[in-house]
């Protein structure tokens, strides 16, 4: 038998003519492009662009991949709340151009989504941004105006800026706009993250669009494709930290604080997406249902925190790990806290029990910045320990405790990075180090303590009802 391949410009020897139809099939898309379109390409793959389009090539090969490779289209879409099921086709267009509209190259889509499931048709309009490239407000609501007169169903924007959610926009202009189109956003990293998780869970069923995936995973990899995670913090973040050296107090609608929780926002979604990568599953930043509906009040409470206490904190859930990932970035100290909260085994009666519990659970190699702290009943203050003065001498964990039982521990590592903590770009650098490597060497080794299921009597024997029946007679009658 003859082995027939076809050798794509990335390099890519495929021995299938069902991939060859997958790039042969933008010309049957071209054939059916939407009657609202004046003009628009359908996503190519393999876009034919000037070296200096590099938004462009990295907006057609992305859109591509969303309408070949199934999952990542359904996975994508489905943080929008929108069902792609068996029945559903998507197509997706570049440099899109509706009638009716002039074209002056001034509002162009970059692109545009549409799924077909039987009649019923969606529509996404889409916008990218890449390297340093910023979204702006005033082009978002433009494009709003113009998916309303086209009876878009809503806008998408795409580019290096990072939302904790896709219904929270990192800008707060489109956020709070009046206009009844909405605005959804992901950022590339969380598209790279998505394909990912897809590929490293073998979520793929089709082989060739596995493969185009994992050609889309090398591309979004590269640094020509303009895409980056968050690695600085604002200015503002130096002049925040100058302040609270100083003894100052931060106001309370201080912009400064401000620009630095939006920056701290973007990089909690990072770290949870670099988490995700790591871990191959998906981690995501541990939010009341208050603050994931209304970015406005996370940031409230959170510049609250920030004014009274000097902290930048964050959850993340990571799947079946024994508890959050909590850090803590404490301005006052310049130091970050990375840990874990465990409740204590109850079925332990002593404390000292209690933590050789836990100790035992403690693998690594570098101890040197670990601690655990103990929380003991009612008011009495929590104790903390180095991990080193716990394993030397197990019994001062119940000095001065007079019998008591602790409660829970919080094992977690206290990195003190002195003048980096204030640098805007080597923060960001130590607490990306950090936290994966906290969760690599003890965190993914601990487990959760349970209730133990209830445990059966001692078998006994029957009670015999006839001797008892025999009885009550026998009563009755002497009576």
């Amino acid at each position: 038998m003859v082995a027939l391949y076809f050798v794509n410009p990335l390099g890519l020897k495929i021995k299938s003519f069902k991939a060859i139809l997958l790039i042969i099939e933008d010309r049957r898309f071209e054939m059916d492009r939407p009657e609202y379109l004046l003009s628009g390409e359908p996503a190519r793959l393999f876009p034919v662009l000037s070296n200096t389009s590099k938004e462009g090539r990295t907006t057609s090969i992305v859109l591509a991949c969303i309408s070949k490779v199934e999952e990542l289209g359904a996975e994508l879409l489905g943080t929008l709340g929108q069902r792609v099921g068996k029945r559903s086709r998507v197509e997706t267009y570049t440099e899109v151009v509706f009638k009716g509209h002039k074209e002056d190259g001034k509002d162009r889509p970059d692109g545009l989504i549409v799924v077909k499931t039987g009649s019923r048709e969606w529509r996404a309009m889409v916008e990218t941004k890449i390297g340093n490239n910023p979204l702006t407000p005033e082009q978002i609501e433009r494009y709003r105006s113009l998916a309303k007169e086209n009876d878009i169903d809503c806008v998408i924007t795409i580019s290096n800026q990072f939302a904790t959610l896709p219904t929270n926009h990192p800008l707060e202009e489109v956020r709070k706009s009046r206009s009844k189109v909405p605005v959804f956003h992901w950022s590339w990293m969380f598209v790279l993250t998505t394909a990912d998780l897809l590929i490293s869970n073998e979520a793929i069923a089709d082989e060739d669009q596995r493969i185009l995936l994992n050609e889309l995973r090398r591309f979004l990899t590269h640094e020509s494709a303009g895409i980056r995670g968050f690695d600085r913090m604002p200015s503002e973040w130096g002049e925040l930290n100058k302040l609270i050296s100083a003894g100052g107090k931060i106001a309370a609608k201080s912009p400064e604080a401000i620009c630095v929780l939006d920056a701290w926002h973007q990089e909690t979604k990072d770290m949870s997406l670099i988490l995700s990568r790591q871990t191959e599953t998906t981690v995501r930043e541990r939010l009341s249902r208050k603050h994931a509906k209304d970015p406005t009040d996370r940031q409230k409470d959170e510049l609250l925190l920030l004014r009274e206490q000097q902290q930048l904190r964050v959850s993340f859930d990571v799947i079946d790990a024994a508890a959050p990932l909590d850090v803590v970035a404490d301005m006052n100290r310049r130091t970050v806290e990375v840990g874990m909260l465990l409740r204590a085994p109850e079925d332990k009666k002593s404390s000292k029990a209690r933590l050789n519990w836990l100790l035992r659970q403690i693998k690594g190699e570098n101890h040197e910045d670990l601690f655990i702290r103990l929380t003991w009943p009612g008011r009495s203050e929590d104790t903390q320990f180095s991990y080193a003065e716990l394993v030397r001498d197990p019994d001062i964990c119940e000095k001065d405790k007079g019998g008591m039982q602790v409660v829970s521990f919080h094992i977690f590592v206290a990195k003190r990075l002195g003048a980096k903590f204030t640098q805007q770009t080597n923060f960001i650098t130590e607490l990306e180090l950090l936290v994966p490597e906290f969760y690599r060497e003890f965190g993914q080794n601990l487990m959760a303590w349970r209730k133990p299921a209830p445990r059966m009597r001692e078998p006994q024997q029957d009670v015999d009802i006839q001797a008892i029946e025999d009885e009550a007679e026998e009563e009755a009658r002497q009576n």
